[in-house]
């Protein structure tokens, strides 16, 4: 409770007295004589104070009121200008507060006055050795390079615009690095990630082991009481923490020397955070293979299949391909007392739906080996081989030319299309579709005039199969590659929508239909 001698400054600091408020404001800076600490009340009377020009308010408050209470201040630019009046007093926290403001303010135009002011402020505040400085002259490093070639002439800037650059990135790079040894984390993080950039493991693993040891530490007993990923951990943790872990165990792991347990534990710990990078690679690590299925010797003991299938399942169905293909690996492997094909099948299918090219590969490969066993195996086999060709297997181009034409035109559809009149076209819109279809993708005549495309168009192909009306035909498919060629079979594909195009439709049989076209084109009644 307040003592009377504080009731009566309270009152008159109310009443607007410089002196008074001043005294207030320090009452509450330091708390004691009844009344609490508080920094932001204290930031309220001196902010009083130093509008009636009180220059002990603005050395307090340069000097006691830190950064993140200042925000919270309504009038910024009055608290900047206090902050680099202290400052030039010789208070080296006041520049430090002043420099944060101007520099991270949400409002920049309001400030921009005294940007230049700030950067000095802050280049003299991190030459001072404060850690916090040099880390936001870090960030800010550019900035003062931009002030310095906005007074410079053009035809200088054009020649030195390299060295510029060059020199800002020094300049990053050195204040960050002064940062990091004084033991800024975010500094140091930011060492790391440049380190794991250009993929120099030494400098990274330097950067990235302490900080990953040091949260391996914090976290062991939190990790100890968990058995499922915890969003709250991922919470606490943050991205750029997780993506440390994971990234320093892949480091480490591809060293000549490393502590297994240490590796493991930083991949628990980051897994449990729901990063799915972490839970594939703790997947892998219990399986003791990579992502390709290859064995690899890591860690004591032999592989643990139960855990590796638990992880691999979560960086599944996060999105991650290659987990599914690395339980098609594990399904197929002799050595797992659960080996199951049905399973091995299922997941390669799913990392081939998403994307994993070795997957498609196989997937079309093994369709096409039993094609017998269903009907449009062959179809599936192309479709997964063009996926795999897509991404640049060499295999699966070699074997989708063996197995699957390419569009070429037939030269009997080509000479018959151009005898047809318009008034034949429009006559006969059925044929004269179908010596179009067999213009596009190189049919055969009876081929042509049999297709059932309702049947035959299987988005990604062509399955010709004509063998239930014609005996002396084979089944082949012919791939559709280019846009046009799909546009082209989809404009046919409607006008045959609805339509039976079996012997019982208004086509009629073959005989039927092969009459119809001779008596179209008789100079083109021999030609196939």
């Amino acid at each position: 409770m307040a003592k009377r001698e504080d009731l009566a400054i309270i009152r008159s600091a109310r009443a607007g007295q410089a002196g008074a408020q001043l005294a207030l404001g320090k009452r509450y800076l330091f708390g004691g004589n009844g009344l609490p600490q508080s920094l932001s009340t204290a930031l309220h009377w001196l902010s009083r104070a130093a509008q009636q020009e009180e220059p002990e308010a603005w050395m307090l408050i340069g000097s006691h009121i830190p950064f993140e209470v200042a925000l919270g201040y309504s009038n910024q630019l009055d608290l900047c200008i206090w902050c680099e009046r202290a400052f030039d007093a010789g208070l080296i926290e006041a520049g430090l507060v002043f420099a944060q403001l101007v520099l991270t303010s949400r409002d920049p135009s309001g400030l921009s006055a005294l940007r230049g002011k700030a950067l000095k402020a802050l280049k003299s505040v991190a030459h001072s050795g404060v850690a916090e400085a040099q880390w936001l002259l870090a960030q800010h490093a550019d900035s003062t390079s931009v002030d310095v070639a906005e007074h410079t002439p053009s035809a200088t800037q054009a020649v030195g615009g390299q060295r510029t650059v060059k020199a800002e990135r020094e300049a990053t790079l050195e204040w960050t690095s002064r940062a990091a040894n004084a033991g800024v984390m975010q500094a140091q993080q930011s060492l790391a990630q440049i380190a794991w950039e250009k993929s120099d493991w030494p400098v990274f693993l330097e950067r990235a082991l302490p900080l990953a040891q040091a949260l391996s530490e914090q976290y062991a007993a939190t990790l100890a009481q968990l058995n499922v990923p915890s969003e709250t951990l991922a919470r606490q943790l943050g991205e750029e923490n997780l993506a440390l872990l994971t990234r320093t165990a892949h480091a480490l792991q591809g060293s000549d020397v490393f502590d297994a347990n240490q590796v493991q534990q930083f991949l628990e710990l980051a897994a449990y955070g729901e990063d799915k990078d972490a839970q594939l690679v703790l997947g892998l690590w219990y399986a003791r293979m990579n992502s390709d299925g290859q064995r690899l010797q890591v860690g004591s003991g032999s592989a643990n299949y139960k855990k590796a299938i638990r992880w691999l399942t979560l960086a599944g169905e996060a999105g991650l391909a290659d987990a599914w293909y690395a339980l098609s690996r594990i399904y197929l492997k002799s050595e797992f007392s659960q080996r199951n094909l049905v399973d091995m099948q299922r997941h390669l299918e799913l990392a081939a739906e998403m994307g994993r090219c070795a997957a498609q590969l196989e997937c079309g490969v093994s369709a096409w080996r039993n094609r017998r066993e269903a009907v449009d195996n062959d179809v599936r086999a192309v479709y997964w081989l063009q996926k795999a060709a897509a991404q640049g297997s060499n295999a699966a181009a070699e074997l989708l030319a063996k197995i699957a034409d390419s569009a070429q035109p037939a030269p009997w559809a080509e000479a018959a299309r151009q005898h047809l009149t318009r008034e034949q076209t429009k006559a006969h819109p059925f044929l004269a579709a179908r010596i179009e279809l067999a213009t596009l993708f190189g049919l055969s005549r009876p081929e042509a005039l049999l297709l059932d495309l309702n049947q035959a168009d299987c988005g990604h192909c062509l399955a010709i199969d004509i063998r239930s009306q014609y005996a002396r035909s084979k089944r082949r498919l012919i791939l559709i590659q280019t846009g046009d060629e799909r546009q082209a079979l989809s404009r046919i594909a409607r006008l045959f929508e609805d339509v039976d195009c079996g012997p019982n439709g208004p086509e009629g049989n073959y005989r039927q239909r092969l009459y119809r076209f001779k008596a179209l084109v008789p100079q083109h009644a021999g030609s196939d």
